[in-house]
């Protein structure tokens, strides 16, 4: 893209015409849906916001608005925020400011936690299916894939930044300076007369990625002018490779996936995965870490987890990589947050009335943020048949010494042995939601009901699950 030719509107009719295919519709990007531009107020988003006003002129079907992040790390801020919202009046794009508080600390980087603290105001801006713009060009994509030659990552890593790429699983991110030149940029605000600001920090060196911008890769540059875009084909092509490589764990990995009845999150069939080729596995957990939605290991860390799961089967492998918490129990790999929400007992006295037709709304309760506990009223399958007198609770944890006789066992036995016996881990069994009543542990959802509180053939019951 020449100099002379470059037109931020032009980029943004270029990458939003190409989403046409990625929004499951033939029609295109969705009338009403909402257009989010990070918006700095720096030359390269300034830039961007002045074509995306343009865009919105020949677009009303879509909604605009700019979102712009106050740090408060700068005693410019006020005035950025100031600068912001006067040339949004001008472009005539509604505004959004998130004021955020940003972590610090001895080994908190001030750059990672400022990035997440604006990405996380981004994200309250969103609804399902909005689309999130940001700024950043092909001087930024050389300085991640530098970032990413520094800290020896993969293909996944070396892909650095995509055009088109997933935010959250509800949106869509798109980078539609990606192959221009920060050169361009400067000039075409120069040449239209845009005003913006200048962020002092990006002179601090101490940052590694001003390190590079400032200090290193003008000498590289200076050498091989086209060093930047030659970097961006490199990137492209591993991200090319990396798509290969996820389409196949893709394909491996569900047949490596169990569920377990007492949960929704799926846990990972170690015996299935010694079997794959070795060059495999590390792919594949980094596949399941995905799924489960916890940040990625580093190649250390991912060699490390391999080397403690192909200990002997009796070892205990408990591995806490920042918020998350890798168990093994016959097996089977366990992901969960270091941190796990508690859940509270409750009355469940709604359990006490049968519902007048099979066609009755669900019962629903809520566990935690992340799952609740659905009753439904049936006449197949084990259900449980309830007094309308009995006090009916909802529990967790209970203690081992307490008998159940679940449905389709001869004989009743201690909770401690029916937990063993249902292969369910100790830290689990105190999260397994518990139905009492009165003094009586009646079921145990996902696993069984008592045998004695089976309604009869003919019958109907209240068959609990997870949602």
């Amino acid at each position: 893209m020449a100099l002379n030719t470059f037109s931020p509107f032009d980029a943004l009719t270029r990458i939003l015409t190409c989403v046409k295919p990625l929004a499951g519709t033939n029609s295109g990007i969705r009338p009403g849906t909402k257009l989010v531009l990070a918006y700095s107020g720096g030359v390269d988003s300034e830039v961007l916001a002045h074509g995306l006003s343009r865009y919105a002129k020949q677009h009303p079907e879509f909604n605009y608005l700019l979102v712009h992040v106050h740090h408060g790390l700068s005693a410019n801020a006020a005035s950025w925020q100031a600068h912001c919202e006067g040339r949004a009046r001008e472009y005539g794009l509604p505004i959004s400011v998130k004021q955020v508080t940003v972590a610090s600390g001895s080994r908190i980087s001030l750059e990672a936690a400022a990035r997440e603290a604006r990405y996380d105001a981004l994200r309250t801006e969103l609804a399902p299916g909005d689309i999130l713009i940001t700024a950043h060009h092909q001087d930024d994509q050389l300085e991640t894939l530098m970032l990413a030659l520094k800290r020896g990552l993969g293909p996944k890593g070396l892909a650095a930044m995509g055009e088109v790429q997933s935010f959250t699983p509800d949106n869509l991110l798109l980078r539609p300076l990606l192959t221009t030149s920060r050169a361009q940029i400067e000039t075409f605000a120069k040449a239209v007369g845009l005003s913006h600001i200048e962020d002092e920090s990006n002179q601090d060196s101490r940052f590694d990625r001003n390190f590079l911008r400032n200090e290193v890769l003008p000498i590289i540059t200076a050498r091989w002018p086209a060093f930047a875009a030659t970097a961006s084909r490199s990137a492209q092509l591993c991200a090319e490779q990396q798509a290969l490589i996820d389409e196949q764990v893709s394909l491996r990995l569900p047949a490596m996936l169990a569920s377990v009845p007492y949960s929704q999150a799926a846990v990972l069939d170690l015996k299935a995965l010694a079997e794959q080729p070795g060059r495999w596995r590390p792919h594949l957990l980094r596949g399941f870490i995905e799924h489960r939605g916890f940040a990625l290991p580093s190649a250390a860390q991912l060699g490390d987890i391999l080397a403690q799961l192909e200990a002997k089967a009796d070892a205990q492998v408990a591995i806490r990589i920042k918020s998350m918490l890798l168990r093994r129990f016959q097996h089977r790999l366990y992901l969960e947050p270091v941190e796990v929400e508690a859940r509270q007992a409750r009355s469940l006295d709604e359990l006490g009335t049968q519902p007048e037709s099979l066609d009755a709304t669900p019962l629903c309760w809520s566990l935690d943020s992340q799952s609740k506990l659905v009753a439904n009223w049936s006449m197949t399958g084990p259900r449980l048949h309830l007094g309308e007198a009995d006090e009916v609770r909802l529990c967790f944890g209970a203690p081992g010494g307490l008998r159940c006789h679940p449905h389709g066992r001869d004989k009743g036995r201690e909770l401690k042995k029916l937990w063993q016996e249902f292969a369910v881990p100790t830290w689990e069994r105190k999260r397994v939601p518990l139905i009492f009543s009165g003094e009586q542990l009646v079921a145990a959802v996902g696993l069984w009901v008592d045998k004695r509180y089976l309604a009869p053939d003919g019958e109907g019951g209240w068959q609990f699950s997870l949602a």
